[in-house]
Order: C-alpha cells, then structure tokens, then sequence
C-alpha cells in the first residue's frame, strides 16, 4: 500500500498533539510489510507521517519539490530533513530550483501520482497560497486517489 501524506504546517501546541496521536494511529493501521509512505518530509505533518512510517517498519519514499527545498525548511527541521533523506529507500525529484508555490505544487502532483491514499491533515477550509493542503487535497480527488481527511474535532491553525 503506497499512502502520501500533506497537511497543514506550523500548528499549535495542542493541534500538533492531536495531530501526531492521529498519524501515529492512522499508519499504525497498515500491514508494515506492505505500507511504502511518501512525503516531501516538511516540518509538521510531513516528518511526523515518515517517522511514523519507518518506526512502524515500513518503507518510505521522498518526494523533493526543489533543489532548494530543504533550505527554505526552518534551520531546525533541517537534521529531522537529513535524518529522513539518510532513510528514504528512494527520492524523486521535481527537476525544479526554486523552492515556491509552483514547485511545491509539482511535489505534490508528483506525491499524489505514486500514491493508492491520500492522508491530508487538513482543517477543510480553503489553502492560503497556491500549492497549499487544499490543493493537493482537491488535485488528488480529480485524479482519483482516494483522499482520507485527518483532523482533531475543535481544533484549529
């Protein structure tokens, strides 16, 4: 079972919370032997899920949507980043430079298109900016990939 993952970052303390007990239980769900998680391994939903993935046994795949993508990551997340790159069975590339709205949405696409599921930690409201979790979210259900919706009741960003 390939499973992807995007979502809304920069959360609150008590969303984070929620947030990582949902992806832990949710990818807790899937066969290890069989579950490949792909994610462009941001800071928030997107390292949560990989981390997740491999503790669970699984394998994981990364998606990079620019040459300077892991430089535009808070400096913070960036060992969590070499961490999950050191870890990833396979790393696809966008063939883009620049890390912003455009090659961030061909991260995206290119996620949604190796993917069976589709986790979106998404708040259901409209994205802030091109290429945002709404996005993704709506471009996954166009071509067909099942789409499963992962957001604490009451919460919000």
């Amino acid at each position: 079972m390939r499973v992807g993952v995007t979502g809304h970052r920069g959360l609150g303390v008590e969303a984070e919370s929620r947030v990582r007990e949902l992806l832990q239980a949710t990818v807790g769900t899937y066969d290890p032997d069989e579950l490949i998680g792909v994610s462009c391994i941001a800071d928030g939903p997107d390292a949560w899920f990989a981390e997740y993935v491999l503790a669970h046994g699984g394998r994981l795949e990364v998606v990079v949507p620019a040459d300077e993508y892991r430089e535009s990551l808070p400096e913070e997340h960036w060992p969590t980043y070499d961490r999950l790159m050191d870890n990833a069975a396979e790393v696809h590339l966008t063939g883009m430079a620049d890390s912003n709205s455009a090659s961030h949405m061909a991260g995206s696409e290119i996620l949604v298109g190796l993917v069976d599921e589709l986790l979106a930690v998404w708040d259901g409201k409209p994205a802030w900016g091109f290429g945002g979790t709404a996005d993704v979210v709506s471009y996954a259900e166009r071509t067909g990939v099942q789409v499963r919706i992962l957001w604490p009741e009451g919460a919000s960003r």
